[in-house]
């Protein structure tokens, strides 16, 4: 490989006439990836700090075989948005109402709370106060890319923590439609055809309306439009064609890219071809925020480092430090679980991409003088760099002192299809008993589970186990969805189990469903999709419990047992009838009420028949007490 490399730098001061630019810049940067990237893993470091190191080695001030790292960078900043959209694919409307909290209020202190620290901070430094402000707004910024990217690598997206870190950076941006309509009042003079603040408000509305209003009138119905046409490339072209529309729009505007994108993808989230769209874009997603990482380390100015080392340093530790404090408070507050703290505060303590778009906004209005913004551009995009390394340090000290589970590495994956006839999805305290019953039956299974410490148990037990997200197509096509007869869903997760029926639906047919329902909500969702055979995690461990309940109170056992039996028969029955009603609060509360007094009055009419009978039978019949 490392003769490969040579090559490419030999190939690299070859002229235009013998090989096309673009064609040069691909070989460098896949040659770069594929070199730096492997050896970061292999070395602990990561995917993020192999693809920076490649963009630093290539940049203008190492080999230079990539001159004009600007241009690179917007291109690869499309990776960004796509990551964008895929998480918003990840959200329904519903769960980001739910978040509305953590994004607009805890997202609200940490870009206004940021903000005034630094600015005060650059003020009391002799900085005029609006260069200090909008040197607060860009170093407030948190870099999204690299952190959605650790939190994927280290499995943690799922967790409070990893929560509250979207949540603050969708919040950010958000905010960038502000920060970008300020940034032209602040202006001490406007060019001419500079657009005013209250038009740039208006237009991001505007952009904002059209994009909520085409996503659900005009994006799905083009989509299965286009589905029918059953050419799975020219719906691949589409789904990138979504991302790059809604990016342009917003981009025009001047707006954020990834937040448009991030809209798009929320609409769609509930949309029947969210799955199709996430497995035409992964990859694309992939390569492109890989290209942004190599992008961000080639534009680091070394020569502003070079000038004033020590002013840099002071520079990166001092807005790092005071963006931590209030994160730190932040968590403490939130609350964030204390063992992800550390993570919490690391991941948004850092620069971020938007930044550079503020400091080159507030440069073209005479806000920022050259000089210094180049400075925090530097600053920003160093603090980028150090922050996996800093990830690489909390993982092995501090997280372990805090009694946080040590993040387990990913087992390593099955290539190979399964053929088991069963496949259990979900290896928790319920889909471990079903397994156990399975197994003692001499019956073969199949597991997938998202928890590498479960992956790792089953496979020392020697059940074959795929480590990954059970809603991810390919996974399940691995795992052997496709020829099982039954596939056990023993998911935590209510919204993810109701997800993974839907897609099991649609593409696994052949196979009768076991699902396990956390609730009565849960129950119904899962009737109401066809599934027919379905248990409740507690509804017959109550029961026994009840059961006991009576026999301890001096029911006979056969008589507890019956009862028993019929309150549960009762159950389903009146589950089955509420079914009809979910989402309809004021009904299901009718039909509950109108099942316990109809079981109670039955309840009532036999207590007092057992009452006749007892007196019209000289001897008394042991075990029937009262309830």
């Amino acid at each position: 490989m490392w003769l490969d490399f040579l090559s490419l730098i030999a190939l690299s001061r070859a002229t235009s006439a013998e090989v096309s630019g673009w064609l040069l810049n691909l070989l460098v940067f896949l040659g770069a990836a594929v070199l730096a990237v492997p050896i970061a893993r292999l070395t602990g470091l990561g995917a993020v700090i192999g693809y920076l190191a490649a963009g630093i080695a290539i940049g203008p001030w190492a080999l230079g075989l990539v001159s004009d790292p600007a241009a690179i960078l917007g291109f690869a900043e499309f990776g960004v948005v796509l990551m964008l959209f895929l998480v918003g694919l990840e959200l329904e409307p519903r769960r980001l109402w739910q978040l509305r909290v953590p994004i607009f209020g805890w997202g609200n202190v940490q870009l206004l709370g940021s903000t005034a620290l630094l600015a005060a901070v650059g003020m009391a430094l002799g900085l005029d106060w609006r260069v200090a402000l909008v040197a607060g707004l860009a170093l407030a910024q948190s870099s999204t890319a690299i952190a959605l990217a650790m939190l994927a690598e280290r499995n943690l997206m799922s967790t409070t923590g990893g929560r509250s870190i979207l949540s603050v950076s969708l919040f950010q941006d958000i905010g960038g439609i502000a920060i970008l309509t300020l940034l032209p009042l602040l202006a001490v003079s406007t060019a001419a055809d500079a657009r005013p603040g209250w038009l740039t408000a208006l237009i991001a509305i505007g952009l904002v309306l059209a994009i909520v209003l085409g996503g659900r009138w005009l994006l799905q119905p083009a989509l299965g439009w286009i589905a029918r046409s059953r050419t799975p490339e020219i719906f691949t072209a589409a789904s990138l064609l979504l991302v790059v529309a809604t990016a342009a729009l917003m981009q025009a505007a001047g707006l954020s890219m990834a937040l448009g994108a991030f809209l798009a993808g929320v609409l769609l989230a509930e949309s029947e071809y969210r799955r199709q769209l996430e497995t035409d874009l992964e990859p694309f997603k992939g390569l492109l925020l890989g290209l942004f990482f190599i992008a961000v380390g080639m534009s680091i100015d070394f020569a502003v480092i070079v000038a004033a080392p020590l002013a840099m340093v002071g520079v990166v530790l001092g807005f790092v430090l005071l963006k931590a404090l209030l994160l730190l408070a932040m968590a403490r507050l939130m609350p964030v679980p204390l063992a992800e703290r550390a993570v919490f505060v690391v991941m948004l303590a850092q620069g971020g991409e938007f930044g550079f778009v503020v400091l080159q906004a507030a440069g073209g209005a005479g806000l920022m003088p050259p000089a210094t913004g180049s400075f925090l551009l530097a600053a920003i995009t160093i603090s980028m760099l150090c922050t996996p390394l800093v990830m690489l340090l909390v993982d092995r000290w501090i997280v372990p002192r805090l009694g946080a589970r040590k993040v387990t590495e990913r087992p390593d994956e099955i290539d190979e299809a399964q053929t088991a006839s069963i496949l259990i999805l979900g290896f928790g305290r319920y889909g471990q008993v079903v397994a156990r019953l399975i197994n003692a039956a001499g019956l073969a299974a199949t597991v997938l589970d998202h928890d590498p410490d479960q992956v790792a148990i089953v496979r020392r037990f020697g059940w074959p186990a795929i480590y990954g997200d059970a809603t991810r197509l390919d996974l399940l096509r691995t795992a052997g969805a496709g020829s099982a007869r039954v596939i056990v869903v023993a998911i935590d997760s209510v919204d993810q189990s109701l997800e993974v029926v839907d897609l099991l639906n649609k593409h696994f047919a052949q196979a009768q469903l076991v699902v396990r329902a956390r609730n009565a909500d849960h129950w119904m969702g899962l009737h109401n999709r066809g599934v027919q055979h379905v248990e409740r995690e507690t509804l017959d461990a109550a029961l026994m419990s009840g059961r006991s309940v009576l026999e301890l109170m001096g029911w006979e056992r056969r008589t507890a047992r019956n009862q028993a039996l019929r309150f549960r028969r009762h159950t389903v029955e009146l589950l089955h009838e509420m079914a009809a009603h979910r989402g309809d609060e004021a009904q299901l509360i009718a039909v509950a009420k109108r099942g316990r007094q109809q079981l109670q009055a039955q309840w009532s009419r036999e207590r007092a028949e057992r009452r006749v009978e007892s007196l019209a039978t000289p001897v008394d019949t042991p075990g029937k007490g009262e309830d």
